[in-house]
């Protein structure tokens, strides 16, 4: 099987890339290359904006998976034109032309965004969805506007991902858990905005699972899926982030405690992934922080703009 990996330069597509190596699929990439390239060498990658693309560009693939747009907050309150026309628009217009060249699936990454500041609750995905922020809008109008395109020979599944943190070769440092690993080991203290606000935290080896549970899926399977590793609130993270890093260094971490205002607040329920995908996350925090670890060596400095999205997204010229 041949799969399209738009927008795969990034950090899941440097993880999921290789992943779906693994199983055997034969895997291309396009992407902008905003953030490098950190790819396989037996990974085609094609250096293109997505909106250039044509038909042509999708023949004699069998399925795509959406990884592009922008990534967070930050940068969708920075460029909220651009967010909503690379998150909202492009993905359907990538799968109107996806469909038109005979491919079989588009997996589109979602995000637990889109539910916005819930009750105190698991939020399942028949939930109302309720976010009033650029990206968690954006990406609900990215979702609605592929499974438009949902027929018997068109595939659509939608992953809410949960936050992600974790190793990536794409690395990043503005990840709820990856940002309190770096504060943790640079500066021995952890900032917590509000600890009694819930994430579904997301191993990005989990993630990568997901999607390929997805890949495999029968045709037959098609809608949203939450996709998480487990829910925390903040509070909870950063205690076991906290841990760990004691555990690993020695040191002694201070929580420093504010209580600001968020908009987002979300649990999800993963039931129905489980049931229709297969999937079953496997990774803690503690995994997380482990995984972060293994890899000191290549990060340097933490520091570097390359580590954080809106660093990079504010010197691009669009």
């Amino acid at each position: 099987m041949k799969i399209l990996l738009a927008g795969g330069a990034g950090y899941i597509g440097s993880v999921l890339a290789p992943a779906l190596i693994d199983h055997n699929y034969d895997v291309e990439v396009i992407d902008a290359l905003w953030f490098g390239c950190h790819l396989p060498k037996e990974v085609k990658v094609i250096d293109k904006e997505l909106f250039e693309c044509k038909k042509e560009d999708f023949d004699g693939y069998d399925q795509v998976i959406f990884l592009a747009g922008l990534s967070n907050d930050p940068m969708a309150e920075f460029n909220p034109a651009k967010n909503f026309v690379d998150n909202g628009a492009l993905p359907s217009y990538l799968a109107y032309k996806a469909k038109k060249a005979g491919v079989k699936r588009f997996i589109y990454a979602s995000s637990c965004s889109v539910y916005g500041y819930t009750v105190d609750r698991l939020y399942d995905e028949e939930s109302p969805t309720v976010s009033n922020y650029p990206y968690g809008i954006s990406k609900l109008q990215g979702e609605r506007g592929v499974l438009q395109m949902q027929d018997e020979s068109f595939s659509v599944i939608a992953v809410r991902q949960g936050t992600i943190s974790g190793f990536s070769p794409r690395m990043r440092f503005d990840l709820i858990v990856n940002t309190m690993f770096k504060t943790a080991v640079v500066e021995k203290k952890i900032m917590v905005s509000n600890p009694s606000i819930w994430r579904p935290v997301y191993d990005i080896r989990d993630a990568a699972d997901a999607f390929v549970r997805a890949v495999q899926a029968n045709y037959s399977i098609n809608g949203v899926f939450n996709a998480t590793s487990d829910n925390y609130t903040v509070g909870q993270v950063a205690d076991l982030v906290k841990y760990e890093v004691e555990k690993k260094t020695g040191d002694k971490i201070k929580l420093d405690i504010k209580n600001i205002q968020d908009f987002r607040n979300y649990k999800v329920s993963i039931n129905k992934a489980k049931t229709y995908l297969g999937f079953q996350p496997l990774y803690t925090i503690k995994d997380i922080i482990d995984n972060l670890f293994d890899h000191m060596d290549s990060f340097g400095d933490f520091e570097k703009d390359e580590f954080y999205n809106i660093r990079t997204f504010k010197k691009l010229q669009f």
